[in-house]
């Protein structure tokens, strides 16, 4: 798999983190960047090693795999795209920060944190699936999906305090798309 792929599955992957990154910004009244960095960094580590776990479950059967592997990353991708889309789709509850962060304090509350991270970075331990097939990608791809995640989760909690409550776009969609487009490239190219 080429390096473009791999930064646009990073990028699709990566939405999810935005998203809720964005909103815990939203409920700040202040920017703490350090508070942030050690925020982001635990969703870019999820989000690396997610894939890992992935790929080392499909080690065992990699050669059988290979026979449909182009189907099994479309479905894989064009499923999570949609399950991204969807979730865009639904109405939004009418408590626009419940339980979050608004009281202010620099301390960060971990076991929220992983659980978020953990939640956003399933879809990464999904994708680790399809790179059975491009076993020298692995570490590459691990460390590029977690070098763009955190990236984006400290942008996006920057953006969310900036922007606080006049963003009203579903960036998870843009993630979806992304995902479905690489899925039905992946496709077309083991098809043609």
């Amino acid at each position: 798999m080429d390096l473009l792929s791999i930064l646009i599955i990073a990028l699709g992957l990566s939405m999810d983190s935005f998203a809720v990154c964005i909103g815990r910004g939203m409920c700040r009244q202040h920017f703490y960047a350090w508070r942030a960095f050690k925020i982001a960094l635990v969703f870019g580590l999820f989000q690396a090693l997610m894939p890992l776990a992935g790929y080392a479950l499909s080690i065992g059967f990699s050669e059988w795999i290979q026979q449909f592997d182009h189907w099994l990353a479309f479905i894989i991708l064009v499923v999570l795209g949609i399950k991204m889309i969807y979730e865009c789709l639904l109405p939004a509850k009418e408590d626009s920060c419940p339980d979050c962060s608004c009281r202010e304090t620099v301390s960060i509350d971990w076991r929220k944190v992983i659980t978020l991270a953990f939640a956003t970075s399933i879809d990464a331990a999904a994708t680790g699936l399809i790179f059975a097939s491009y076993p020298g990608t692995i570490l590459q791809a691990a460390g590029v999906i977690g070098v763009i995640c955190f990236l984006f989760s400290f942008g996006g909690m920057f953006l969310g305090f900036r922007l606080g409550k006049k963003i009203n776009f579903c960036l998870e969609a843009v993630g979806g798309i992304i995902l479905i487009g690489i899925g039905l490239k992946i496709l077309l190219e083991h098809l043609l």
